[in-house]
């Protein structure tokens, strides 16, 4: 290989270092969600029509579930702060702190200056999968969202079924906006149930048929008060491509649930961060 210096197999074998060790992490109480998740009630549901996407409301305190009620196939969802906009899901930390993907006893992490857990996984049916001979795995926020200024991009195509454009549409729905205006809004995602990682000889990211079957689902436990919107990608179980009206998709369905009267006793809604905010000044 040009310019390959002599030492080259002195610095591939450097061992790596974790750049934000965990220990110190704030952990949440699993088991008092466990407890509580017992005898909840169903409050209401909300399905997903394929290649579409739509919002719901989650109070602090309960749960909501994502299922495939009809057959394989993926998500993406945003999650913002209900009274708060600017408040919303950061991948890039989430990722940071836990992994390009997440499972049960993870949380999905705010953005800044909040900082904050949003809602925690206690319930993931796919756990079992781990990371697969590829490197794949199940539940990304390594991904961004399938949308059309990448189609636009790559082939000069105008797709409006996206996951981007169906959670723009959605949520300018919920606000009584302007597409425009909710567009600001739209963040990376968490790919529920998608298969994903990265290609070992040139690290592109990809993805691969997801293992998601009828009945499985992925549950969380509101931090705090939420707005969702989950789009049904229109790439189906993404096996092939993810950005397609030929490819056989299914409707999501999201469950909200809530736990019986006294059963989070003791339990408050984390804090917004606690850094003071003067950078130094």
């Amino acid at each position: 290989m040009p310019n390959q210096p002599s030492d080259a197999e002195a610095r591939w074998n450097i061992e790596p270092v974790i750049c934000y060790p965990v220990d110190g992490l704030p952990r949440r109480d699993m088991t008092l969600y466990a407890d509580a998740r017992e005898g909840a009630t169903k409050i209401s549901e909300t399905l997903v029509p394929a290649r579409d996407a739509r919002t719901f409301d989650i109070t602090p305190g309960h749960f909501f579930r994502m299922s495939c009620p009809e057959g394989p196939q993926v998500g993406d969802l945003n999650l913002w702060n209900a009274n708060d906009l600017t408040e919303r899901f950061y991948t890039g930390k989430t990722r940071a702190l836990h992994g390009t993907h997440i499972t049960k006893g993870d949380s999905m992490w705010s953005s800044f200056p909040k900082l904050r857990p949003m809602a925690t996984v206690t319930t993931d049916t796919l756990g079992w999968y781990g990371i697969d001979p590829y490197g794949g795995s199940v539940h990304d926020v390594i991904g961004t969202r399938c949308d059309p200024y990448t189609g636009n991009l790559l082939s000069g195509t105008h797709y409006h079924h996206c996951c981007h454009s169906n959670l723009t549409r959605a949520l300018a729905d919920h606000l009584g906006v302007p597409l425009n205006e909710a567009e600001l809004h739209v963040h990376d995602v968490l790919n529920v149930f998608m298969c994903t990682g990265f290609t070992r000889d040139t690290g592109q990211y990809f993805m691969k048929a997801s293992p998601v079957r009828t009945g499985d689902y992925l549950e969380l436990f509101a931090e705090i008060d939420l707005l969702g919107a989950l789009s049904a990608c229109p790439g189906g179980d993404c096996s092939a491509e993810h950005s397609s009206d030929e490819a056989q998709c299914h409707p999501l369905l999201v469950e909200v649930f809530k736990p019986r009267e006294g059963a989070l006793e003791g339990w408050e809604p984390p804090q917004p961060n606690g850094y003071n905010g003067t950078h130094g000044r």
